[in-house]
């Protein structure tokens, strides 16, 4: 370069660069659009999907059921077979579906947003083998349990393990971080892994009691809503309030802080709503695998990583995705069935391994 009345001059074998302005498509300072995503269009999109999967759960059967059939059951019963069939077993199932999948879909999002981890679950935290644990305890001690006690019981399982979790996580040297936290659930798992399998190898009847529950379906467990419907909605409520925080939380710690954002009481709230709405779900449908880590991803790719968007998305994709899981079930295997806890992990297994390979697939 050569300097020449003060300023800067190119020389002849450095041609000066075009300088396009920001507005010139092709310029090199142009900035590239980023994609958009249309929240309401895909969240409507969502929807609709989930009454495809609604009704779907009503009409399929052993015995297929007509629309005309489903709103004679529901509206104007006179108890032939299949009014009794559609309102006692087809139409609990698909609300149990629909209040499993909010719970899982929401949670894993939860879950992911607050580990900053993308192949994280509910079950990260302990909560599933924390339920097992308690329902094959009191079975060990007490006998077998009605349904509705053993809902209860799973649904305090899930919360001491989760508190648990938390109070580890929270004890470390560095105070409460994402790391941990999953390393405070990889322990407490293991825990509860490990006194389930001394007490069932020791006591034939919880044997049985967890071989049942371990399933995951729908179809075990339809007396439960009315039980757990007022945890699911403080669950929801907690979801809500903490996602001005998870969208500052995405920026980093240090950009969350400098925001105003008290990271403790963010992630307070956080676990509380995970706990309740992961422990809700293992109280209506047992410990299904992969929803929680399916459907927050899914939910991403269509609507982006605002969680304005993202929880609702997640809630409604989860109720979906479960209730068209289960109906799969019925369809493949029929005359029986196929627990929707299989279903699910016959489709999460290869979804879990592109996940892992792709890269670009596993940012929260």
């Amino acid at each position: 370069m050569r300097r020449s009345a003060g300023r800067d001059t190119p020389s002849p074998e450095e041609p000066p660069a075009e300088a396009a302005p920001p507005n010139v498509p092709g310029g090199r300072q142009a900035a590239r659009p980023a994609r958009r995503r249309s929240g309401p269009r895909w969240l409507a999109a969502a929807v609709l999907l989930l009454a495809v999967g609604a009704a779907a759960s009503v009409c399929v059967g052993s015995e297929p059921s007509s629309p005309a059939q489903i709103w004679h059951a529901l509206f104007t019963p006179s108890g032939t077979t299949m009014d009794v069939t559609i309102r006692e077993l087809r139409w609990p199932r698909t609300l149990t579906g629909i209040a499993a999948g909010i719970c899982l879909g929401v949670a894993g999002t939860l879950t992911q947003g607050h580990t900053r981890n993308a192949v994280a679950d509910p079950g990260l935290l302990g909560i599933n083998q924390g339920a097992a644990l308690a329902i094959v305890a009191v079975t060990a001690v007490a006998g077998q349990q009605l349904p509705l006690v053993q809902a209860v019981l799973a649904f305090a399982g899930a919360l001491l393990a989760s508190v648990l979790v938390f109070l580890i996580g929270t004890a470390s040297r560095h105070g409460q971080t994402p790391v941990t936290l999953v390393l405070a659930g990889a322990a407490v798992t293991a825990l509860c892994t490990g006194l389930v399998t001394g007490i069932v190898l020791l006591n034939a009847a919880a044997l049985d009691t967890l071989r049942f529950w371990q399933v995951g379906s729908l179809a075990v467990r339809n007396d439960a809503l009315p039980a757990v419907w007022p945890f699911l909605l403080a669950g929801l409520l907690l979801a809500l309030l903490n996602i001005p925080a998870l969208n500052t939380l995405a920026l980093g710690e240090d950009t969350a802080t400098s925001l105003g954002t008290s990271l403790l009481r963010a992630r307070c709230a956080g676990i509380a709503a995970i706990t309740l709405l992961a422990g809700t779900a293992v109280t209506l449908a047992g410990p299904i695998a992969f929803a929680g880590l399916l459907v927050p991803h899914l939910a991403r790719a269509l609507v982006g990583a605002d969680y304005r968007w993202l929880v609702p998305a997640s809630a409604v994709l989860g109720a979906a995705l479960l209730l068209l899981a289960d109906t799969a079930g019925r369809v493949i295997a029929r005359p029986g069935e196929l627990s929707v806890g299989v279903v699910l992990a016959v489709i999460g297994a290869p979804f879990f391994v592109i996940l892992a390979r792709r890269r670009k697939l596993v940012t929260v």
